[in-house]
């Protein structure tokens, strides 16, 4: 199945703790059906000192589920992807708008 959230895609989170923030998605792991978005789903990772490495408590950011993703459109509103054909070329457009995504 084609890929409908791709990294660099401005998201809203539409369930969980971070519901109705917006962020960027900075990696997608298609397989596992996941996604680490920007400033969302943040975890406390405490690391050990070492000697090219500061220790202590680092925030990171956890994968989400692409289910509980949708797409910012031009609006700032959340839109599904659709797929369409245009000039022989299959692309993305947000269902709300019907723009296209990635021209």
């Amino acid at each position: 199945m084609a890929a409908k959230l791709k990294k660099g895609d401005k998201v809203i989170v539409l369930a969980g703790k971070d519901k109705g923030k917006e962020g960027t998605i900075a990696s997608v792991d298609p397989k596992a059906g996941k996604a680490v978005v920007d400033g969302i789903n943040i975890a406390i990772r405490h690391t050990r000192q070492s000697q090219t490495s500061q220790g202590g408590r680092i925030p990171k950011a956890q994968p989400i589920d692409l289910s509980n993703l949708a797409y910012r459109d031009k609006n700032g509103k959340p839109s599904r992807v659709g797929f369409r054909m245009e000039d022989g070329k299959k692309v993305r457009f947000a269902k709300t708008t019907g723009d296209v995504i990635d021209a």
